[in-house]
Protein backbone atom coordinates (compact mmCIF):
# COMPACT_ATOMS: atom_id res chain seq x y z
CA UNK A 1 0.00 0.00 0.00
CA UNK A 2 1.76 3.23 -1.39
CA UNK A 3 0.77 6.13 1.16
CA UNK A 4 0.94 9.55 -0.88
CA UNK A 5 -0.19 12.98 -1.46
CA UNK A 6 2.17 15.52 -3.84
CA UNK A 7 1.69 17.87 -0.85
CA UNK A 8 3.85 18.13 2.23
CA UNK A 9 2.98 18.88 5.48
CA UNK A 10 -0.42 16.38 5.20
CA UNK A 11 0.38 14.06 7.68
CA UNK A 12 1.58 11.66 5.31
CA UNK A 13 4.48 10.00 6.91
CA UNK A 14 2.70 10.70 10.29
CA UNK A 15 -0.09 8.37 8.87
CA UNK A 16 2.49 5.95 7.52
CA UNK A 17 4.54 5.11 11.00
CA UNK A 18 1.28 4.93 12.71
CA UNK A 19 -0.81 3.42 11.08
CA UNK A 20 1.94 1.06 10.64
CA UNK A 21 2.31 0.27 14.21
CA UNK A 22 -1.58 0.36 15.23
CA UNK A 23 -1.61 -2.39 12.16
CA UNK A 24 1.20 -4.51 14.45
CA UNK A 25 -0.51 -4.16 17.28
CA UNK A 26 -3.92 -5.90 16.31
CA UNK A 27 -1.63 -8.59 14.92
CA UNK A 28 -0.63 -7.78 11.68
CA UNK A 29 2.95 -8.46 9.97
CA UNK A 30 3.82 -5.13 8.91
CA UNK A 31 6.91 -3.33 6.72
CA UNK A 32 6.93 -0.24 6.32
CA UNK A 33 9.53 1.63 3.43
CA UNK A 34 10.67 4.35 3.55
CA UNK A 35 10.67 6.12 0.17
CA UNK A 36 11.51 9.71 0.80
CA UNK A 37 15.12 10.93 0.91
CA UNK A 38 14.64 13.12 4.22
CA UNK A 39 14.18 9.61 6.04
CA UNK A 40 11.74 11.20 8.21
CA UNK A 41 9.73 7.95 8.79
CA UNK A 42 13.43 6.16 9.72
CA UNK A 43 13.64 8.60 12.41
CA UNK A 44 9.86 8.58 13.71
CA UNK A 45 10.58 4.83 14.04
CA UNK A 46 13.76 5.48 16.04
CA UNK A 47 16.64 4.19 13.05
CA UNK A 48 19.49 6.05 14.15
CA UNK A 49 21.11 7.02 11.03
CA UNK A 50 24.30 4.99 12.34
CA UNK A 51 22.27 1.82 12.17
CA UNK A 52 20.73 2.88 8.69
CA UNK A 53 23.91 0.47 7.09
CA UNK A 54 21.76 -0.86 4.12
CA UNK A 55 19.13 1.43 3.26
CA UNK A 56 15.98 1.57 -0.06
CA UNK A 57 18.56 2.70 -2.29
CA UNK A 58 21.20 -0.56 -2.25
CA UNK A 59 17.33 -2.41 -2.92
CA UNK A 60 16.71 0.19 -5.99
CA UNK A 61 20.28 0.41 -7.28
CA UNK A 62 22.66 -2.31 -6.31
CA UNK A 63 19.51 -4.91 -6.15
CA UNK A 64 20.66 -5.65 -2.84
CA UNK A 65 18.02 -8.22 -1.18
CA UNK A 66 14.92 -6.41 0.74
CA UNK A 67 14.53 -9.34 3.09
CA UNK A 68 18.65 -8.29 4.10
CA UNK A 69 18.24 -4.52 4.23
CA UNK A 70 15.09 -4.92 6.80
CA UNK A 71 15.46 -3.66 9.69
CA UNK A 72 13.77 -5.00 13.30
CA UNK A 73 11.86 -1.95 15.35
CA UNK A 74 11.23 -1.85 18.63
CA UNK A 75 7.60 -2.85 17.80
CA UNK A 76 7.38 -6.61 17.79
CA UNK A 77 5.77 -7.39 13.69
CA UNK A 78 6.85 -3.72 12.92
CA UNK A 79 10.11 -3.71 10.42
CA UNK A 80 11.30 -1.33 8.27
CA UNK A 81 13.17 -0.63 5.19
CA UNK A 82 15.11 2.62 6.14
CA UNK A 83 16.45 5.81 3.72
CA UNK A 84 19.23 8.02 3.45
CA UNK A 85 19.54 11.20 1.57
CA UNK A 86 21.43 9.04 -1.49
CA UNK A 87 17.78 8.46 -2.08
CA UNK A 88 17.65 11.52 -4.10
CA UNK A 89 19.55 10.50 -6.60
CA UNK A 90 17.79 7.64 -8.08
CA UNK A 91 15.96 9.34 -10.73
CA UNK A 92 19.63 10.69 -12.03
CA UNK A 93 21.27 7.79 -11.56
CA UNK A 94 17.99 5.48 -13.42
CA UNK A 95 17.99 8.03 -16.43
CA UNK A 96 16.32 6.13 -18.75
CA UNK A 97 17.33 2.50 -17.61
CA UNK A 98 14.26 0.04 -19.09
CA UNK A 99 12.30 -1.26 -16.05
CA UNK A 100 13.11 2.11 -14.04
CA UNK A 101 9.41 2.28 -12.49
CA UNK A 102 9.61 -1.51 -12.20
CA UNK A 103 12.02 -1.48 -9.58
CA UNK A 104 10.64 -1.92 -6.66
CA UNK A 105 7.95 -4.03 -7.58
CA UNK A 106 10.67 -6.56 -8.58
CA UNK A 107 12.44 -6.06 -5.51
CA UNK A 108 9.16 -7.17 -4.18
CA UNK A 109 8.74 -10.04 -5.74
CA UNK A 110 10.30 -12.38 -3.26
CA UNK A 111 8.24 -10.89 -0.29
CA UNK A 112 4.72 -11.55 -1.87
CA UNK A 113 5.55 -15.37 -3.12
CA UNK A 114 7.38 -16.03 0.27
CA UNK A 115 4.36 -13.75 2.25
CA UNK A 116 6.58 -12.86 5.54
CA UNK A 117 4.06 -9.68 6.00
CA UNK A 118 0.66 -8.95 5.86
CA UNK A 119 1.16 -5.67 4.99
CA UNK A 120 3.83 -3.22 3.48
CA UNK A 121 3.56 0.35 3.56
CA UNK A 122 5.19 2.39 1.40
CA UNK A 123 5.90 6.16 2.78
CA UNK A 124 6.27 8.31 -0.27
CA UNK A 125 7.96 11.52 -0.85
CA UNK A 126 5.91 14.31 -1.09
CA UNK A 127 5.82 14.93 -5.06
CA UNK A 128 5.22 12.84 -7.68
CA UNK A 129 8.43 11.23 -9.35
CA UNK A 130 9.92 8.46 -9.97
CA UNK A 131 10.09 7.34 -6.35
CA UNK A 132 6.21 8.08 -6.05
CA UNK A 133 5.93 6.41 -9.69
CA UNK A 134 7.82 3.14 -8.44
CA UNK A 135 5.86 3.02 -5.10
CA UNK A 136 2.28 3.37 -7.28
CA UNK A 137 3.98 0.92 -9.74
CA UNK A 138 4.50 -1.98 -6.77
CA UNK A 139 1.63 -1.53 -4.96
CA UNK A 140 -1.82 -3.14 -4.97
CA UNK A 141 -3.12 0.13 -3.72
CA UNK A 142 -2.84 3.68 -2.56
CA UNK A 143 -4.26 5.50 1.03
CA UNK A 144 -4.07 9.06 0.54
CA UNK A 145 -3.83 11.50 3.59
CA UNK A 146 -5.44 14.31 3.07
CA UNK A 147 -5.38 17.64 4.97
CA UNK A 148 -8.62 19.58 6.33
CA UNK A 149 -7.56 22.73 4.52
CA UNK A 150 -8.82 24.78 1.41
CA UNK A 151 -6.74 23.79 -0.80
CA UNK A 152 -7.23 19.77 -0.16
CA UNK A 153 -9.59 18.98 -3.28
CA UNK A 154 -7.35 20.67 -5.79
CA UNK A 155 -4.32 18.64 -4.79
CA UNK A 156 -6.29 15.27 -4.34
CA UNK A 157 -7.23 15.49 -8.45
CA UNK A 158 -3.87 16.00 -9.43
CA UNK A 159 -2.61 12.63 -7.36
CA UNK A 160 -6.24 11.32 -8.66
CA UNK A 161 -4.82 11.75 -12.37
CA UNK A 162 -1.48 10.27 -11.50
CA UNK A 163 -3.22 7.30 -10.53
CA UNK A 164 -4.93 6.55 -13.22
CA UNK A 165 -2.12 6.91 -15.65
CA UNK A 166 0.04 4.63 -13.59
CA UNK A 167 -3.17 2.29 -13.69
CA UNK A 168 -3.18 2.64 -17.56
CA UNK A 169 0.09 1.94 -18.34
CA UNK A 170 2.00 0.40 -15.69
CA UNK A 171 -0.08 -1.01 -13.01
CA UNK A 172 -3.54 -2.10 -13.98
CA UNK A 173 -4.51 -3.64 -10.94
CA UNK A 174 -3.62 -0.40 -9.00
CA UNK A 175 -6.99 0.75 -6.16
CA UNK A 176 -7.97 3.66 -4.06
CA UNK A 177 -7.58 1.96 -0.85
CA UNK A 178 -9.40 4.94 0.91
CA UNK A 179 -8.70 8.55 1.71
CA UNK A 180 -8.06 9.50 5.15
CA UNK A 181 -8.78 13.18 6.63
CA UNK A 182 -5.81 13.88 8.98
CA UNK A 183 -5.51 17.19 11.16
CA UNK A 184 -9.06 17.81 11.99
CA UNK A 185 -9.61 20.40 14.18
CA UNK A 186 -13.41 20.39 15.26
CA UNK A 187 -13.60 24.04 16.68
CA UNK A 188 -12.88 24.98 13.04
CA UNK A 189 -15.84 25.42 10.69
CA UNK A 190 -13.27 25.50 7.74
CA UNK A 191 -12.52 21.60 9.17
CA UNK A 192 -15.91 20.72 9.25
CA UNK A 193 -16.58 21.88 5.86
CA UNK A 194 -13.76 20.38 3.82
CA UNK A 195 -14.35 17.13 5.25
CA UNK A 196 -18.09 17.98 4.12
CA UNK A 197 -17.14 18.44 0.82
CA UNK A 198 -14.63 15.86 0.53
CA UNK A 199 -17.21 12.88 1.64
CA UNK A 200 -19.74 14.97 -0.86
CA UNK A 201 -16.93 14.38 -3.83
CA UNK A 202 -15.53 10.81 -2.74
CA UNK A 203 -18.22 9.30 -0.82
CA UNK A 204 -17.30 6.02 0.74
CA UNK A 205 -13.45 6.07 -0.39
CA UNK A 206 -13.32 8.40 2.43
CA UNK A 207 -12.35 6.81 5.69
CA UNK A 208 -14.88 7.31 8.64
CA UNK A 209 -12.01 7.54 10.81
CA UNK A 210 -10.52 11.44 10.92
CA UNK A 211 -7.16 11.82 12.11
CA UNK A 212 -7.73 14.86 14.81
CA UNK A 213 -4.98 17.78 15.42
CA UNK A 214 -3.11 16.68 18.31
CA UNK A 215 -0.08 17.96 19.87
CA UNK A 216 1.34 14.41 21.04
CA UNK A 217 0.67 13.30 17.83
CA UNK A 218 3.20 16.49 16.55
CA UNK A 219 5.43 15.98 19.77
CA UNK A 220 5.98 12.14 19.42
CA UNK A 221 8.48 12.11 16.16
CA UNK A 222 11.15 13.98 18.58
CA UNK A 223 11.32 11.59 20.46
CA UNK A 224 11.67 8.19 17.50
CA UNK A 225 8.83 7.01 18.77
CA UNK A 226 5.18 5.99 17.23
CA UNK A 227 2.53 8.52 19.02
CA UNK A 228 0.81 5.11 20.14
CA UNK A 229 4.23 4.12 21.59
CA UNK A 230 4.48 7.89 23.38
CA UNK A 231 1.29 8.33 24.35
CA UNK A 232 -1.29 5.81 24.00
CA UNK A 233 -4.33 7.07 25.35
CA UNK A 234 -4.32 10.53 23.42
CA UNK A 235 -6.48 11.36 21.07
CA UNK A 236 -4.38 11.07 18.06
CA UNK A 237 -3.50 7.45 19.09
CA UNK A 238 -6.91 6.39 19.28
CA UNK A 239 -7.91 7.57 15.91
CA UNK A 240 -4.70 5.44 14.81
CA UNK A 241 -6.16 2.52 16.35
CA UNK A 242 -9.63 3.09 14.94
CA UNK A 243 -8.66 3.91 10.90
CA UNK A 244 -5.90 0.42 11.46
CA UNK A 245 -9.57 -1.45 11.92
CA UNK A 246 -11.51 0.40 9.23
CA UNK A 247 -8.01 -0.30 6.99
CA UNK A 248 -8.41 -4.13 8.01
CA UNK A 249 -11.80 -4.42 7.33
CA UNK A 250 -12.33 -2.69 4.07
CA UNK A 251 -8.87 -4.85 3.03
CA UNK A 252 -10.65 -8.05 3.37
CA UNK A 253 -13.89 -7.10 1.90
CA UNK A 254 -12.16 -5.88 -0.90
CA UNK A 255 -10.30 -9.22 -1.18
CA UNK A 256 -13.97 -10.98 -0.73
CA UNK A 257 -15.62 -8.96 -3.73
CA UNK A 258 -12.45 -9.84 -6.16
CA UNK A 259 -12.79 -13.54 -4.94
Amino acid sequence: MAIANQKGGVGKTTTAINLGTALSAVGEKVLLIDSDPQGNASTGLGAPRRLRVKTLYDVLMENFPIQAATMRTALPGLDLLPAEADLSGVELELGQTARRAFRLRDALEPLRAGGAYSYVLIDCPPSLNLLTLNAMTAADAVLVPLQCEFFALEGLTQLLRTVDLVRGALNPALQIQGVVLTMYDRRNSLSAQVARDVRENLGETVYQTMIPRNVRVSEAPSFGKPVLIYDLKCAGSEAYMKLAREVVGRERAQRAARA
